[in-house]
């Protein structure tokens, strides 16, 4: 439906459904932008070995249709009048496919770290990976766990008919249609990222087929309707589309109206990043920099990957028994006297950016008979605002440099944590007037263009900023000292790192 005829019609709504790592979460969008339902659906992640994760797609599945239960209970009217519906979630997991689209085994996940070897391997085979993928081979992307999976699983690899992206799975099971879009192809380090199409030298190194991968779209396009039998069942109308849609990183960034070259935020979700987008392929090897494919055409991304974000705050107040992490978070900020003495290095779960270490580990430096709670969430809190800003300097060294970046995500709720991420930085965030819609929302929106073909300027509007966090010239300045122990720490402890356990086979 073109623009004009769109602003004609009033009702049509547009879901989003973000598949996350701990949580599926879904939207319903009015033809306002207004969220007129949510919901959010709990997930597990299992981890049968070390450096393994995993999860079953069939809970995928099942917490998408408890998601669309609940959205048509919360507004009723409001669901019968879908006209498209966005996918976006976690990338670079593995799911793998036998002839009869039935998964052959748990989905290996982002944050899954036993590939380590097979990224040498990938790289001796494509010297040039860095700038053709637009990152550097890690362990949590697609193609060194396949090449794993062709080494230590042969069987289940041979069976392996089609391989695709976690979204991508509901999608098939939506629409019928096997396809991806451009941002979640480019996690996989198996796309050209400056032409926007599989590198037939890469999937040669990680010994797959075209045929085996999913069609590419951009995320704005449609990739097929629901399946008749399934908007019966979900009482939907024939004909809702099922846009292509992105990667959680393109749709948190659609979502925050960062679209144009220069425009940036950070994420503060159970991982965390620092995104600006580009207008070309801008890749800059040994940085860990990830320059990948926007989710909008003609728009590419360097995105700096942390794999601890605010599930670091939770995995403490988990540790120190407090179910209302809101309450401890209040209670730190009241005993904040200034910088701690307290180093925490947050890689719980390894590193990406800008370390590329799977083996890292979480570590809190300095512990004494003093210490209390607070002064270990603390301690959290900068460890994270520290990691932050290796990501900015990644990014600088990348060319990037904004000057006002947004900041989405469940940490951004905290202004205590904003004033110390701030401070860390040196330099201003920007909070947004619901700017915690995130991934989903984006997933709407680029549901909407599906359906309506409008301006991106129209749909795709930042919304406007409710507060700016400066920072602190005086923490600013502390902060510097820590950062630099911070960096020291890890380059000391490296080493030790590497001596833990190594994934089983």
């Amino acid at each position: 439906m073109p623009a004009a005829s769109m602003k004609q019609q009033q009702g049509f709504c547009f879901a989003g459904f973000d598949l996350g790592t701990s949580a599926l979460k879904a939207v319903l969008v009015d033809d306002a932008q207004g969220i007129v339902a949510q919901s959010e659906v709990t997930l597990s992640v299992s981890r049968p070995r070390d450096l393994w994760s995993e999860q079953d797609p069939q809970i995928w599945w099942t917490a998408l249709e408890t998601a669309v239960a609940e959205l048509r209970a919360k507004n009723r009217k409001a669901w019968t009048q879908i006209r498209g519906v966005g996918l976006s979630g976690q990338m670079h997991g593995a799911v793998l496919l036998d002839a009869e689209n039935v998964p052959l085994r748990p989905a290996i996940l982002w944050n899954d770290g036993r590939a380590f070897a097979e990224c040498r391997e990938l790289t001796q085979a494509v010297p040039d990976i860095g700038s053709l993928a637009g990152v550097d081979a890690m362990p949590g992307f697609l193609a060194p766990k396949l090449i794993w999976l062709g080494h230590h699983e042969p069987d289940v690899f041979a069976k392996m008919t089609r391989v695709m992206l976690p979204k991508d799975y509901l999608r098939l099971r939506m629409t019928g249609e096997f396809s991806t879009d451009m941002s979640d192809a480019a996690g996989t380090l198996l796309l050209d990222v400056s032409h926007r199409s599989w590198s037939a030298r890469l999937l040669e190194a990680v010994k797959v087929t075209q045929a085996q991968l999913p069609k590419l779209l951009e995320g704005s396009a449609p990739s097929g309707s629901l399946a008749p039998s399934l908007a019966n069942a979900w009482g939907l109308s024939d004909g809702v589309v099922v846009a292509a849609g992105g990667g959680d990183a393109a749709c948190g960034a659609i979502g925050i109206g960062a679209v144009e070259e220069g425009q940036a935020f950070v994420s503060l979700g159970t991982s965390a990043q620092y995104v600006v987008v580009r207008d070309a392929h801008r890749p800059l090897s040994g940085t860990g920099i990830h320059a990948f494919c926007h989710a909008l055409p003609s728009r590419w991304f360097q995105m700096a990957a942390l794999l601890n974000g605010a599930s670091a705050a939770g995995w403490i107040a988990r540790a120190l028994g407090r179910g209302d992490i809101d309450a401890l978070m209040n209670e730190t900020e009241a005993g904040f006297r200034g910088p701690s003495n307290l180093i925490f290095l947050p890689y719980l779960q390894g590193e990406r950016t800008p370390h590329n270490d799977p083996k890292a580990k979480g570590v809190f430096f300095g512990l004494h008979p003093g210490i209390t709670a607070t002064d270990l969430v603390q301690a959290v809190l900068e460890g994270v605002a520290f990691s932050v800003a290796d990501a900015q300097a990644a990014l600088l060294a990348a060319g990037a440099d904004p000057e006002l970046p947004s900041v989405i995500g469940g940490g951004a709720r905290n202004r205590f944590w904003m004033k110390l991420l701030a401070s860390v930085l040196g330099k201003p965030l920007a909070l947004r007037r619901e700017g915690e819609k995130g991934p989903a929302f984006g997933a709407a929106r680029l549901a909407r263009l599906a359906v309506t073909g409008e301006a991106l300027s129209e749909v795709c509007a930042a919304p406007p900023i409710a507060s700016i966090i400066e920072p602190e010239p005086e923490l600013t300045c502390a902060y510097a000292d820590r950062l630099s122990r911070y960096r020291s720490l890890y380059k000391a402890l490296k080493s030790e790192f590497q001596q833990g356990s190594n994934p089983a086979s």
